[in-house]
């Protein structure tokens, strides 16, 4: 194995599957809520994003259910 390696010549090759990895969407949340969560994900190194979809998939791999009771 070389020491070094030049790879000012090679080429960039986007991923033909990186647009079928995620779907990009629009969904309002309060400020409340993306306050918490850019809190957490400052906290831990990562974009806030990426965090409200690693909960939102595991509330989908756990089948979560959210059980609201409505005030009469």
């Amino acid at each position: 194995m070389r020491a070094q390696y030049d790879f000012s010549k090679m080429k960039g090759v986007r991923n033909p599957y990186s647009s079928k990895l995620k779907q990009p969407i629009t969904i309002r949340l309060d400020k409340a809520t993306v306050a918490y969560f850019k809190g957490i994900a400052t906290d831990l190194g990562m974009p806030y994003q990426n965090l409200i979809n690693l909960y939102l998939r595991d509330c989908a791999v756990h089948h979560k259910k959210l059980e609201l009771k409505w005030a009469s």
